[in-house]
């Protein structure tokens, strides 16, 4: 029931402002609106404003509309013709097609900076025991190690004071194409040294699961095991929800990072390879054996065992000052638009997996985990989809803000606008491409959520 409730209200909220934004541009601009509606169908609830504007809840809340005087949607009373949408210039309809997305932006930022005003408990800046072959390996970091500063050139300094503003600058060199300076102590804060993190070998990649992986920064976290899947490799070996690992193949397990590692690359290509355990279970000293399953992610074999391995990370509180926070909450937004459209741009030439497409379903499931984990993890995963939405609909697709947009910069380099003919045809293959992506999407959704991702 939370995961169904804070998925509705996020919906409404995002559609809401959505359309609020479309809707104050156009009276803005002189057009009358007709309708505001939240949602599609059977009408739950209507009122109508001082302005003549119908104010409506519908049944059907995946979505909204502004529905404005046009001359093109029927006959237009004489005395109201200035007030149809049609007849406004070229600019002021562009502005309120474009009014949409920009109240999802100002919204994400808005998130973005009252999270980090508010602040949060987030994990500590120190490292687990990278990945081998990771750029963080690569570098010289190792288990415990604590970054206290980034540098992108190495000599002006930018102090980090948890994990996910270490990640943010990973993430931000990385789309640049530059390499990142860290400076790093011992987890007591001794022994300073400055290390060089080659981003810029992994310049273009998509910001998915993979690329983290290959970067290698995650926070020290001990060897407990969280969670055992009924029926997978780890369950059928006898791991417990509790054991703590003391070994792998001989080798003293230092944090669940090595875990990890170990465990992904035990295979042979597609055969796996059997791993020895030693864990700690209500005080006593267990030796087990236990067979991975090979599974391919992101065009590789990995090992999997099946458990969730790893204990919550030391977390420390972080916020910031107002100005900090709004400069932050743009930032954040920025970067996330950019790696959208990335994304986007990749999958569309093939370069990363349409798997990253999401549907209702894996977004109501973040919805209900991120309202459970509290009001700034809520309020971070409103942002997000409230910054998702504004790019989506920014897509040069009919049916969507992007495609509309398209049209006026066809009429403004034209002289004219493009037929209704034209944009029939268009109208039907924008919907069609957007069925197709809606399919895939909630199959992606289907399949994460058998496990078969």
């Amino acid at each position: 029931m939370t995961t169904l409730l804070a998925f509705l209200a996020a919906l409404a909220l995002l559609i809401a402002i959505h359309e609020w934004g479309h809707y104050r541009v156009a009276r803005a601009c002189g057009v009358k609106v007709l309708r505001f509606s939240i949602g599609f169908g059977h009408v739950l609830w209507r009122r109508v404003g001082r302005d003549g504007t119908e104010f409506t809840l519908s049944a059907l809340p995946l979505g909204g509309y502004v529905r404005m005087l046009d001359e093109r949607d029927g006959l237009v009373a004489p005395h109201e013709r200035a007030q149809a949408f049609n007849q406004r210039p070229l600019r002021q309809r562009a502005a309120i097609v474009a009014a949409g997305p920009a109240a999802n932006w100002l919204l994400a930022i808005a998130l973005f900076a009252a999270v980090a005003w508010l602040g949060s408990e987030v994990p500590k800046a120190v490292l687990g025991t990278p990945p081998a072959g990771s750029l963080a390996e690569r570098a010289g970091l190792r288990a415990g190690d604590w970054v206290r500063a980034v540098s992108a050139d190495g000599q002006q300094w930018q102090d980090v004071q948890a994990l996910p503003d270490l990640q943010a600058a990973v993430v931000q060199a990385q789309t640049q194409g530059e390499s990142l300076h860290l400076s790093v102590t011992d987890a007591a804060g001794h022994g300073s040294r400055s290390l060089r993190l080659e981003t810029a070998r992994l310049a273009g990649r998509a910001p998915d699961a993979q690329l983290f992986h290959d970067i290698g920064l995650a926070p020290l976290a001990a060897p407990l095991i969280r969670q055992v899947v009924a029926g997978g490799a780890g369950a059928a070996a006898g791991l417990q929800a509790g054991d703590r690992v003391l070994a792998l193949d001989g080798q003293p397990a230092s944090d669940a990072g090595f875990v990890r590692d170990v465990i992904r690359r035990a295979h042979d290509g597609t055969t796996p390879r059997s791993l020895s355990l030693r864990v700690e279970r209500d005080g006593r000293v267990i030796e087990l054996q236990a067979t991975p399953r090979v599974v391919e992610d992101a065009g590789r074999s990995i090992g999997r065992l099946e458990i969730g391995v790893g204990a919550p990370p030391e977390r420390v509180f972080v916020s910031h000052g107002l100005l900090d926070s709004l400069s932050l909450g743009f930032q954040r937004s920025w970067d996330m638009a950019a790696m959208t459209v990335r994304l986007l741009g990749r999958m569309l030439v093939g370069e990363a997996s349409l798997k990253h497409l999401s549907g209702p379903l894996t977004m109501a499931d973040y919805a209900g985990q991120s309202a459970k984990a509290g009001l700034a993890p809520y309020l971070e995963y409103l942002a997000l989809l409230s910054m998702s939405l504004a790019v989506l609909n920014l897509l040069p697709l009919p049916m969507l803000d992007g495609g509309h947009l398209m049209y006026h910069l066809f009429e403004g380099l034209s002289g004219r606008p493009v037929s209704e003919r034209w944009q029939q045809q268009l109208q039907r293959v924008g919907l069609l491409i957007l069925m197709l992506m809606m399919a895939l999407a909630l199959s992606n959704d289907v399949a994460r959520l058998a496990g078969w991702h």
